[in-house]
């Protein structure tokens, strides 16, 4: 026998209308949205969600973010300090917490702690019942080279005998096109949904730095030819605007951060019908200028952050005023936790960028971006039921998605649990 699940909506957002929409219903059937309207009868076996104070939007989707750590205070020494058992413990916990705040999918856009492919076996013990948690997209291991922003064994750059052993535990680093052309080959057999490769340095490691190439030419298109001749797309670390401009020449599918953005780079994004998950919450002390906050921070990611802070807040208006196609996505591994994915949010907001540009990319959007968008990010009839509600105002409130009142996954209803830094 069907079960049937009637929820009563103050308010709808359903991932398409710039609108919340009054007076609503949703009827689900079994794991799915059966039916979206005013005037829905209400059958008499169901189970009826009375969410009138509340405002009712697609399960939220997180569409870049490392799962595999406990605490940001401590993930480098995690890098070397548990064991893959342990990480893979890590994303079951960042998996079953999403999904209580409200975000019922996540993409996981390679390891940085984990060498290994446990989050695929999260993914599928998820999918197959066994555990509770998140949807899960993942690429296991990015892509990428000897002192790279993807190469933690730098912190141990001035002991070469130690940094060479912690070098060669990732087996997804290494030089040449062909290496590159067989990794992508073994991530795709072992079940990445995608691949995704550190293109440029970046913020957050020691000895590199965002406009830095760290592959050359001929294993960028190495790697994108072979994903897409096996069928997956591919996604790049990327901060510099001659770097975006030529993973764009060499057919990327989406890239990640872009925060040095300029004007000519958008249009050439939407020309090429590339994604963009700018990932706001990393550079927000930089943006929004906050000596105080930024001191807080590791000394080689405060230097940089203070070095482009001007370039930072100049690629932000960039992007805020750009009609290119943007996910919501978080790479919270120097500030945050992984799971409080509502941040983003706050970001985005006090960026400018509008409660339903913000909603759209983190539903619609970011279905587009992990290719379910039949499955998921509306809410419309033979959708998944992945649902969410929230109490605080999200026209006015940058915290609002750090409070989620409501979760259902696939018509199933979850415990949820608002961020511990809130205090009302």
């Amino acid at each position: 026998m069907s079960k049937y699940t009637y929820i009563i909506c103050g308010k709808l957002y359903n991932g398409i209308d710039a609108e919340f929409k009054e007076g609503y219903k949703i009827l689900v059937k079994d794991n799915k949205i059966e039916a979206v309207g005013r005037e829905i009868p209400q059958p008499e076996t169901a189970e009826v969600v009375d969410l009138s104070d509340a405002t009712v939007t697609p399960g939220m989707i997180d569409a870049h973010m490392h799962m595999d750590y406990i605490d940001w205070h401590t993930i480098r020494e995690e890098v070397y300090t548990t064991s893959e058992e342990a990480k893979t413990i890590a994303i079951i916990r960042t998996a079953q917490k999403t999904l209580s705040r409200g975000f019922t999918t996540v993409r996981h856009p390679g390891g940085i702690t984990s060498n290994g492919f446990g989050v695929l076996d999260v993914k599928r013990a998820i999918e197959k019942g066994y555990i509770t948690g998140s949807r899960i997209v993942a690429a296991p291991r990015f892509l990428c080279a000897a002192g790279s922003h993807g190469d933690l064994s730098q912190g141990f750059a001035r002991n070469p005998e130690l940094s060479n052993i912690a070098q060669n535990l990732r087996l997804s680093l290494g030089a040449g096109k062909d290496f590159f052309v067989n990794a992508v080959r073994e991530e795709i057999k072992y079940g990445a949904d995608f691949i995704k490769i550190m293109a440029t340095g970046g913020f957050f490691t020691p000895y590199d730095n965002p406009s830095q190439q760290q592959m050359n030419d001929e294993e960028l298109k190495a790697i994108m030819d072979t994903a897409h001749e096996w069928g997956k797309t591919v996604t790049a670390h990327v901060y510099s605007v001659d770097h975006m401009q030529k993973l764009i020449k060499f057919g990327i599918d989406g890239m990640e951060h872009c925060s040095l953005m300029d004007e000519e780079t958008a249009q050439m994004i939407i020309d090429n019908d590339v994604y963009v998950v700018p990932t706001f919450c990393p550079y927000e002390e930089a943006v929004h200028y906050d000596p105080v906050m930024i001191q807080t921070k590791q000394e080689e990611y405060r230097i940089k952050l203070e070095y482009y802070k001007d370039a930072l807040q100049e690629g932000r208006e960039v992007i805020k005023n750009c009609k290119c196609k943007l996910g919501y996505g978080t790479d919270m591994v120097a500030t945050h936790q992984n799971y409080e994915s509502g941040y983003e949010f706050k970001a985005w907001m006090e960026s400018g960028m509008g409660t339903f540009r913000t909603l759209h990319a983190a539903t619609k959007v970011n279905s587009e971006i992990l290719q379910l968008e039949d499955k998921i990010g509306t809410l419309e009839p033979g959708k998944y039921a992945d649902i969410a509600a929230w109490k605080r105002d999200l026209m006015t409130d940058p915290y609002a998605l750090l409070d989620c009142a409501f979760v259902m996954k696939e018509g199933v209803i979850y415990p949820t649990e608002k961020c511990e830094e809130l205090t009302d």
